[in-house]
Protein backbone atom coordinates (compact mmCIF):
# COMPACT_ATOMS: atom_id res chain seq x y z
CA UNK A 1 0.00 0.00 0.00
CA UNK A 2 1.20 3.72 -0.55
CA UNK A 3 3.27 4.99 2.32
CA UNK A 4 0.89 7.21 3.80
CA UNK A 5 2.71 10.03 6.05
CA UNK A 6 2.94 14.07 6.51
CA UNK A 7 4.87 17.28 6.51
CA UNK A 8 5.97 17.52 10.14
CA UNK A 9 7.97 20.79 12.20
CA UNK A 10 11.45 20.59 13.09
CA UNK A 11 11.18 23.30 15.82
CA UNK A 12 13.64 22.49 18.22
CA UNK A 13 16.04 20.03 16.40
CA UNK A 14 15.77 18.50 13.01
CA UNK A 15 15.61 14.94 14.20
CA UNK A 16 12.40 15.62 16.09
CA UNK A 17 10.52 15.73 13.36
CA UNK A 18 10.56 11.56 13.25
CA UNK A 19 9.07 12.40 17.03
CA UNK A 20 6.29 13.90 15.45
CA UNK A 21 5.56 11.17 12.40
CA UNK A 22 5.66 8.54 14.74
CA UNK A 23 3.35 10.15 16.87
CA UNK A 24 1.17 10.13 14.24
CA UNK A 25 1.74 6.98 12.69
CA UNK A 26 3.19 7.98 9.69
CA UNK A 27 4.99 6.15 7.33
CA UNK A 28 6.81 8.88 5.08
CA UNK A 29 7.89 12.28 6.33
CA UNK A 30 8.29 15.59 4.62
CA UNK A 31 10.53 18.64 6.14
CA UNK A 32 12.01 21.99 5.77
CA UNK A 33 16.06 21.33 6.57
CA UNK A 34 16.13 25.39 7.48
CA UNK A 35 13.58 28.40 8.38
CA UNK A 36 12.13 28.01 4.30
CA UNK A 37 11.71 32.17 5.09
CA UNK A 38 15.41 33.14 5.38
CA UNK A 39 17.88 33.31 2.58
CA UNK A 40 21.18 32.38 4.21
CA UNK A 41 20.22 29.95 6.88
CA UNK A 42 23.21 28.19 8.70
CA UNK A 43 24.75 24.77 7.32
CA UNK A 44 24.00 21.29 8.75
CA UNK A 45 26.19 20.46 12.25
CA UNK A 46 27.73 17.19 12.56
CA UNK A 47 25.79 17.06 15.49
CA UNK A 48 22.67 17.63 13.76
CA UNK A 49 23.79 15.11 10.94
CA UNK A 50 24.16 12.48 13.56
CA UNK A 51 20.88 13.19 15.52
CA UNK A 52 18.90 13.00 12.44
CA UNK A 53 20.66 9.79 11.51
CA UNK A 54 20.07 8.27 15.08
CA UNK A 55 16.24 9.11 14.57
CA UNK A 56 15.60 8.19 11.13
CA UNK A 57 17.02 4.92 11.96
CA UNK A 58 15.05 4.39 15.18
CA UNK A 59 11.84 5.31 13.39
CA UNK A 60 11.83 2.84 10.75
CA UNK A 61 12.94 2.52 7.45
CA UNK A 62 10.81 5.47 5.77
CA UNK A 63 10.87 7.68 2.72
CA UNK A 64 12.04 11.36 3.79
CA UNK A 65 11.92 14.54 1.29
CA UNK A 66 12.85 17.61 1.81
CA UNK A 67 10.42 21.05 0.29
CA UNK A 68 12.64 23.72 -0.60
CA UNK A 69 12.40 27.58 0.48
CA UNK A 70 9.26 29.33 -1.07
CA UNK A 71 11.26 32.83 -1.67
CA UNK A 72 13.51 30.52 -4.07
CA UNK A 73 12.59 31.46 -7.82
CA UNK A 74 14.77 30.39 -10.47
CA UNK A 75 11.92 31.64 -12.91
CA UNK A 76 12.67 35.20 -12.12
CA UNK A 77 14.18 37.68 -14.71
CA UNK A 78 16.05 39.78 -12.41
CA UNK A 79 19.30 38.67 -11.97
CA UNK A 80 19.63 39.47 -8.36
CA UNK A 81 16.36 36.65 -7.45
CA UNK A 82 18.38 34.70 -9.59
CA UNK A 83 21.92 34.69 -8.16
CA UNK A 84 20.38 34.66 -4.48
CA UNK A 85 17.70 32.16 -5.58
CA UNK A 86 20.37 29.68 -6.85
CA UNK A 87 22.84 29.93 -4.05
CA UNK A 88 20.16 28.99 -1.99
CA UNK A 89 18.82 25.71 -3.64
CA UNK A 90 22.44 24.85 -4.09
CA UNK A 91 22.94 24.95 -0.68
CA UNK A 92 19.71 23.45 0.04
CA UNK A 93 20.73 20.39 -2.14
CA UNK A 94 24.20 20.38 -0.44
CA UNK A 95 21.71 19.73 3.19
CA UNK A 96 19.74 17.27 1.96
CA UNK A 97 23.01 15.46 0.98
CA UNK A 98 24.58 15.77 4.36
CA UNK A 99 21.46 14.55 5.79
CA UNK A 100 20.96 11.95 3.44
CA UNK A 101 17.71 13.20 2.50
CA UNK A 102 17.68 11.97 -1.03
CA UNK A 103 14.37 13.79 -2.33
CA UNK A 104 13.69 17.44 -2.48
CA UNK A 105 10.79 19.10 -3.45
CA UNK A 106 10.31 22.47 -5.09
CA UNK A 107 7.84 25.14 -6.90
CA UNK A 108 8.94 25.69 -10.40
CA UNK A 109 8.49 29.58 -9.53
CA UNK A 110 6.92 32.58 -11.28
CA UNK A 111 8.00 34.23 -14.41
CA UNK A 112 6.82 37.42 -13.52
CA UNK A 113 4.80 38.87 -16.46
CA UNK A 114 7.73 37.58 -19.12
CA UNK A 115 5.38 35.04 -20.45
CA UNK A 116 5.37 30.81 -20.07
CA UNK A 117 7.82 30.45 -22.07
CA UNK A 118 10.79 32.29 -21.65
CA UNK A 119 9.67 31.44 -17.45
CA UNK A 120 10.46 27.85 -18.38
CA UNK A 121 13.57 28.57 -20.14
CA UNK A 122 15.20 30.70 -16.91
CA UNK A 123 14.01 28.18 -14.58
CA UNK A 124 15.58 25.07 -16.13
CA UNK A 125 19.45 27.28 -17.40
CA UNK A 126 19.19 28.27 -13.33
CA UNK A 127 18.12 24.67 -11.82
CA UNK A 128 20.90 22.56 -14.13
CA UNK A 129 23.09 25.32 -13.12
CA UNK A 130 22.08 24.80 -9.10
CA UNK A 131 22.05 21.20 -9.97
CA UNK A 132 26.09 21.62 -11.15
CA UNK A 133 27.49 23.75 -8.44
CA UNK A 134 25.96 21.36 -5.58
CA UNK A 135 27.42 18.02 -7.64
CA UNK A 136 25.62 15.48 -5.75
CA UNK A 137 22.88 13.13 -6.39
CA UNK A 138 19.77 14.35 -4.97
CA UNK A 139 16.62 14.27 -6.57
CA UNK A 140 14.60 17.42 -7.71
CA UNK A 141 11.35 16.84 -7.60
CA UNK A 142 9.18 19.67 -9.35
CA UNK A 143 5.85 20.02 -7.82
CA UNK A 144 2.70 20.49 -9.89
CA UNK A 145 1.37 24.28 -8.62
CA UNK A 146 -2.18 25.43 -9.13
CA UNK A 147 -1.85 28.48 -11.46
CA UNK A 148 -2.01 31.00 -9.11
CA UNK A 149 -0.73 34.36 -11.18
CA UNK A 150 2.54 33.83 -12.96
CA UNK A 151 3.51 30.37 -11.43
CA UNK A 152 4.83 27.93 -13.74
CA UNK A 153 3.83 24.05 -13.44
CA UNK A 154 0.05 24.08 -13.13
CA UNK A 155 -0.11 22.52 -16.60
CA UNK A 156 1.52 19.20 -16.80
CA UNK A 157 2.84 20.22 -20.23
CA UNK A 158 5.16 22.66 -18.70
CA UNK A 159 6.69 19.84 -16.45
CA UNK A 160 7.19 18.24 -19.29
CA UNK A 161 9.58 20.96 -21.26
CA UNK A 162 11.70 21.50 -17.96
CA UNK A 163 12.60 17.96 -17.73
CA UNK A 164 12.85 17.85 -21.58
CA UNK A 165 15.24 20.96 -21.76
CA UNK A 166 17.68 19.95 -18.99
CA UNK A 167 20.38 19.01 -19.10
CA UNK A 168 20.26 16.52 -15.73
CA UNK A 169 16.86 14.70 -17.08
CA UNK A 170 18.01 11.32 -14.75
CA UNK A 171 17.86 14.14 -11.57
CA UNK A 172 14.17 15.34 -12.36
CA UNK A 173 11.05 13.88 -11.19
CA UNK A 174 7.77 14.82 -10.43
CA UNK A 175 5.75 15.82 -6.80
CA UNK A 176 1.78 15.33 -7.27
CA UNK A 177 -0.33 17.57 -5.33
CA UNK A 178 -3.87 16.48 -5.19
CA UNK A 179 -4.88 20.51 -4.27
CA UNK A 180 -2.57 22.14 -7.03
CA UNK A 181 -3.80 20.00 -9.66
CA UNK A 182 -7.29 20.32 -9.02
CA UNK A 183 -7.08 23.76 -8.29
CA UNK A 184 -5.48 24.01 -11.95
CA UNK A 185 -8.61 22.11 -13.56
CA UNK A 186 -7.69 18.60 -13.65
CA UNK A 187 -10.39 16.40 -12.16
CA UNK A 188 -9.76 13.19 -9.85
CA UNK A 189 -12.96 12.91 -8.19
CA UNK A 190 -14.57 10.31 -10.66
CA UNK A 191 -12.76 7.18 -11.62
CA UNK A 192 -13.30 8.22 -15.14
CA UNK A 193 -11.76 11.79 -15.16
CA UNK A 194 -8.87 10.19 -12.71
CA UNK A 195 -8.16 7.95 -15.21
CA UNK A 196 -7.98 11.03 -17.95
CA UNK A 197 -6.19 13.19 -15.97
CA UNK A 198 -3.30 10.17 -14.82
CA UNK A 199 -3.63 9.65 -19.04
CA UNK A 200 -2.89 12.83 -19.52
CA UNK A 201 -0.34 13.24 -17.48
CA UNK A 202 1.78 9.91 -19.09
CA UNK A 203 1.38 11.93 -22.00
CA UNK A 204 3.14 15.29 -21.20
CA UNK A 205 5.96 13.91 -18.63
CA UNK A 206 5.76 10.34 -18.10
CA UNK A 207 4.06 8.25 -15.41
CA UNK A 208 7.17 6.96 -14.25
CA UNK A 209 8.47 10.21 -13.10
CA UNK A 210 5.93 10.41 -10.48
CA UNK A 211 8.01 9.88 -6.89
CA UNK A 212 6.31 11.69 -4.33
CA UNK A 213 2.70 12.85 -3.54
CA UNK A 214 1.43 15.93 -1.17
CA UNK A 215 -2.70 14.61 -0.35
CA UNK A 216 -4.72 17.83 0.44
CA UNK A 217 -8.31 18.57 -0.52
CA UNK A 218 -9.14 22.04 -2.27
CA UNK A 219 -10.82 24.69 -0.31
CA UNK A 220 -11.74 26.27 -4.02
CA UNK A 221 -13.24 24.49 -6.69
CA UNK A 222 -12.11 22.87 -9.81
CA UNK A 223 -10.39 25.27 -12.33
CA UNK A 224 -10.12 28.00 -9.40
CA UNK A 225 -6.43 28.22 -9.59
CA UNK A 226 -6.41 29.33 -5.89
CA UNK A 227 -3.80 27.13 -3.52
CA UNK A 228 -6.03 26.92 -0.39
CA UNK A 229 -5.07 23.32 1.26
CA UNK A 230 -8.63 21.70 3.12
CA UNK A 231 -8.57 18.39 5.36
CA UNK A 232 -9.29 15.32 3.38
CA UNK A 233 -12.67 14.55 2.84
CA UNK A 234 -13.89 18.21 3.67
CA UNK A 235 -12.68 20.23 0.27
CA UNK A 236 -14.16 20.42 -2.90
CA UNK A 237 -12.10 16.94 -4.09
CA UNK A 238 -14.04 15.24 -1.28
CA UNK A 239 -12.94 11.29 -0.66
CA UNK A 240 -13.50 9.57 -3.98
CA UNK A 241 -11.04 11.18 -5.71
CA UNK A 242 -8.34 10.20 -2.86
CA UNK A 243 -9.82 6.18 -3.11
CA UNK A 244 -8.92 6.89 -6.54
CA UNK A 245 -5.71 7.70 -6.18
CA UNK A 246 -4.62 5.60 -3.34
CA UNK A 247 -5.75 2.39 -4.93
CA UNK A 248 -4.16 2.93 -8.54
CA UNK A 249 -1.77 0.23 -8.34
CA UNK A 250 1.13 1.84 -9.93
CA UNK A 251 1.51 3.98 -6.61
CA UNK A 252 1.32 1.33 -4.44
CA UNK A 253 4.98 1.79 -2.72
CA UNK A 254 4.61 5.40 -3.21
CA UNK A 255 5.33 8.18 -0.15
CA UNK A 256 2.04 10.38 0.15
CA UNK A 257 2.11 13.04 2.85
CA UNK A 258 -0.50 15.36 3.94
CA UNK A 259 0.15 19.02 3.98
CA UNK A 260 -2.93 20.30 5.63
CA UNK A 261 -3.66 22.69 8.11
CA UNK A 262 -3.26 21.30 11.86
CA UNK A 263 -2.70 22.01 15.44
CA UNK A 264 0.19 21.67 18.13
CA UNK A 265 -1.45 18.27 19.23
CA UNK A 266 -1.37 17.25 15.36
CA UNK A 267 -4.69 15.62 15.82
CA UNK A 268 -5.72 16.57 12.06
CA UNK A 269 -2.76 14.63 10.89
CA UNK A 270 -3.86 11.34 12.88
CA UNK A 271 -7.59 11.78 11.58
CA UNK A 272 -6.55 12.61 7.91
CA UNK A 273 -4.58 9.54 7.95
CA UNK A 274 -6.96 7.00 9.25
CA UNK A 275 -9.27 8.57 6.60
CA UNK A 276 -7.27 7.74 4.08
CA UNK A 277 -6.08 4.57 5.04
CA UNK A 278 -10.07 3.34 5.54
CA UNK A 279 -10.18 4.56 1.50
CA UNK A 280 -7.39 1.59 0.99
CA UNK A 281 -9.30 -1.77 -0.83
CA UNK A 282 -8.34 -5.32 -0.09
Amino acid sequence: MPLLGAHESVAGGLHLAFDHIRSVGGAALQIFTRNQRQWKPKPVTEEEQSLFAAAWQEAQPMPVASHASYLINLASGKEELVEKSIAAFTEELKRCEALKIPLVVMHPGSHGGDGVEEGLARFTKNLDRALELAENQVTVLLETTAGQGTGLGSRFEELGTIIGSSKHPEKLGICLDTCHIFAAGYDIRSEESYQATMAEFDKQVGIERIKFFHLNDSKKGLESRVDRHEQIGQGAIGVSGFANLLNDPRFADHPMTLETPKGKDLQEDRDNLKILRNLLKE
